[in-house]
């Protein structure tokens, strides 16, 4: 029964009444699940394994896609210059760019809510410190933050060990040029919050300061986080690409979508242009997809629009 109550409740919420009256957003969550899908159980609905070494014949390369003249029928988007189906390895390089976008701002988000609860709530020369470094962060690009955290960690880690850490150095790289929204974010919502009864009253019956905070204050600023949340999934997915791009990104052995669109550039200009043309289309419609259920979800969310 309270299944069926809080289902109730949410199929008559404004948010589920603004969801159904966009077609384009209905679009945009049903390309985000199929891609997420598609991601998600690469190995089963992918037509090919394209790490199956065994499997993989280097007279199929280059291929084009099936609807040309030399095109074959097994391979719908064609192969790249090992033979690979390009249709299956762009669904096991979208696990990789969604795998490390969601770990990147799940990281940034935690660490940016954090340090914005305590700049916040504590105040004075705790908050003078963190947000000083957010302003200086904010100088600097975050494409040149992610570069600087990943060249210090690459040198800092020997280099057999490189590409066995590729994937975690990433995700620090990413959410460590990212939390800072979170953090001006929180801390403006926690200077407002902070001063209300419900804090009064909980600092009155002995609450400590950590408790308050994460109890109490942290559930009436989340509502803002989690439209920053969903919109910086995608500028993750971005920032991967980008580095991915500029081969600082995750191993060939384990390729993002930025790790095909550089490979496929190199052949870009000798005709082979599937090899990058659909891995880039691919990344262009995942992240459109994401950025308009953000821009949505902040709409939504935004009492004055309703």
């Amino acid at each position: 029964m309270a299944q069926q109550s809080l289902l109730a409740r949410a199929l008559d919420s404004d948010i589920f009444y603004s969801f159904k009256r966009s077609p384009l957003i209905i679009i945009s969550a049903l390309v985000t699940l199929i891609c997420i899908l598609g991601a998600v159980f690469a190995p089963i609905l992918a037509p090919h394994n394209p790490f199956d070494l065994a499997s993989l014949n280097l007279l199929d390369a280059f291929t084009a896609p099936a609807w040309a003249d030399s095109g074959k029928a097994q391979y719908l988007l064609g192969t790249d210059d090992q033979g690979r189906d390009v249709l299956s390895t762009i669904m096991y390089g979208a696990r990789m760019s969604l795998l490390v976008g969601f770990l990147a701002t799940m990281l940034a988000m935690i660490l940016g809510v954090s340090l914005g609860l305590i700049a916040g709530y504590v105040g004075g020369k705790v908050d003078a410190f963190i947000m000083r470094v957010a302003d200086i962060q904010l100088s600097f690009p975050a494409i040149l933050i992610a570069l600087l955290i990943d060249g210090v960690a690459r040198v800092a880690l020997p280099k057999d060990q490189h590409d066995t850490l590729a994937l975690y150095v990433l995700v620090i790289a990413i959410a460590g040029s990212g939390w800072v929204r979170y953090a001006r974010t929180v801390r403006g919502s926690t200077l407002v919050e902070r001063n209300k009864e419900y804090v009064q009253a909980a600092r009155v019956i002995g609450r400590s300061k950590i408790a308050i905070m994460f109890t109490h204050v942290l559930p009436n600023v989340l509502g803002p986080v989690l439209v920053l949340g969903t919109l910086h999934i995608g500028e993750a997915i971005i920032t991967e690409a980008t580095l991915s791009f500029l081969g600082v990104g995750v191993p060939p052995t384990q390729p993002s979508l930025g790790t095909l669109i550089r490979i496929g550039n190199d052949f870009l200009f000798s005709g082979e242009w599937w090899i990058t043309v659909f891995p880039g289309t691919a990344l262009v419609i995942l992240v459109l997809a994401i950025n308009l259920l953000g821009d949505w979800l902040r709409d939504a969310l935004n009492p004055r629009l309703r």
